[in-house]
């Protein structure tokens, strides 16, 4: 037993030999330049306000490009880009990160906009001191609540209501923002979903037309996505296809 106690009280000594290392040099340094070390200072409370300032904007800046890909166009576009590809069955053609860059990209031309109206309404006035934090956050929330309720199915938006126990009401301004991000959401699903269904149909149908083909020459054994993919490119090509999908979500968000 005595043997372990002197042992952990050995090693109780080493941890502080090796943080007084790092402390020494430390302590000198603000002796040298006048600077006083004072420990019932930095262990006071008040003390770490600014840190917990600084960890609270570094959180927040995580969040970030989650709470755009919410309550932006990003999750209808990259939903329906992918679905694309699905129905193309070409596997990892276009890959992930062109779809996700092209859905980025698309996002930023729709939402520019918006994004203007924060900084004209938020960011400007305050920079130049007219508002306080508080307010520019309200400010800045303003123009997605309205892009967001412009394509919130009032069903979705009821649904939320109902299960907040919230108070309906027919002011739109009164609604929290915490309802309408989720609202906004399953809308955004739905038709994300409604258009992916429009895209699937001609190449069902191609898909449908090759199978008969096969089976009416006996050929069972051959594959049908196989020999049914080169005409769904060649189709999609020869319409332009691209061109009409990104044509089609710029108008839906008109």
């Amino acid at each position: 037993m005595k043997k372990l106690l002197n042992f952990f009280n050995k090693r109780r000594c080493i941890k502080l030999l090796f943080v007084a290392s790092f402390l020494y040099p430390t302590i000198m340094l603000a002796q040298d330049t006048g600077v006083t070390f004072d420990i019932d200072n930095f262990l006071d409370p008040g003390g770490f306000t600014s840190s917990i300032n600084i960890l609270l904007a570094m959180s927040v800046v995580t969040l970030i490009p989650f709470i755009l890909i919410s309550t932006t166009c990003f999750l209808r576009i990259v939903i329906v880009l992918s679905m694309v590809r699905q129905a193309l069955a070409t596997q990892q053609a276009p890959p992930n990160m062109i779809l996700i860059a092209l859905a980025t990209f698309m996002t930023i031309f729709v939402m520019t906009p918006t994004f203007q109206k924060v900084i004209d309404t938020a960011v400007t006035p305050y920079n130049e001191g007219t508002i306080t934090q508080k307010q520019a956050y309200n400010l800045a929330f303003q123009p997605f609540r309205h892009f967001m309720l412009k394509f919130t199915r009032e069903k979705d938006l009821a649904l939320f209501l109902e299960f907040s126990k919230i108070k309906v009401t027919q002011n739109l301004e009164e609604v929290p923002i915490y309802v309408i991000i989720p609202a906004f959401i399953i809308s955004e699903l739905k038709a994300a979903f409604q258009i992916g269904f429009l895209l699937f149909i001609p190449f069902i149908v191609i898909d449908l037309i090759i199978s008969n083909i096969l089976l009416s020459l006996g050929m069972f054994m051959l594959s049908p996505a196989m020999i049914s993919l080169p005409f769904k490119i060649l189709l999609f090509v020869l319409t332009d296809g691209w061109n009409l999908i990104i044509r089609g979500l710029l108008i839906s968000f008109s």
